[in-house]
């Protein structure tokens, strides 16, 4: 496996995946991603600020997409009923928009996705990284919790959603 930035090409796959992603939320009876987001102009604008990520497997097949960024979370300024562990005035990393392909689950991508973005960010200096899930996605909870991330309280996202709120520190 390798994680490489995504291009304009890679919009049509990026879009499917993420299609795929809605169809197992929605099977699951959770309200994440069902009101158009994310949207092709969305990955778009990723892939312009440079923040968009594709993971390709040995035969360049694209499986799997997320969105990283070291920039401020505007979303996150704010968080209800708890704090960050590392102020957020310090710089930190942020995951958001991590689907995986149907046919590619189960193969540990996601494992892999945040190994290499904790690497990305001690080659930075930077030492958390953030992410935000539906309250009842338990499937990302259960790994962010596995992979060392602990509970910091309630987000809402720019269009009102409560998120539950999460950190790992990067050393």
């Amino acid at each position: 496996m390798n994680i490489r930035l995504s291009t304009l090409t890679d919009v049509p796959r990026i879009l499917e995946i993420i299609d795929d992603a809605k169809a197992l939320l929605k099977s699951l009876h959770i309200d994440q991603w069902q009101n158009g987001y994310p949207n092709a102009e969305q990955v778009e604008n990723d892939i312009k600020n440079g923040e968009s990520y594709v993971i390709v497997n040995d035969k360049n097949a694209i499986m799997a997409t997320t969105m990283f960024t070291t920039r401020p979370e505007p979303t996150y300024k704010k968080v209800i009923d708890g704090n960050w562990i590392i102020d957020e005035t310090l710089p930190y990393g942020v995951i958001h928009r991590l689907a995986m392909a149907k046919e590619f689950r189960g193969l540990g991508i996601a494992k892999f996705v945040f190994e290499e973005l904790h690497q990305k960010l001690k080659e930075q200096d930077i030492k958390s990284l953030k992410i935000d899930t539906h309250e009842q996605n338990l499937g990302m909870q259960s790994l962010i919790k596995k992979m060392g991330y602990q509970y910091c309280g309630i987000i809402y996202t720019s269009y009102n959603a409560k998120r539950l709120a999460f950190e790992k520190i990067i050393s």
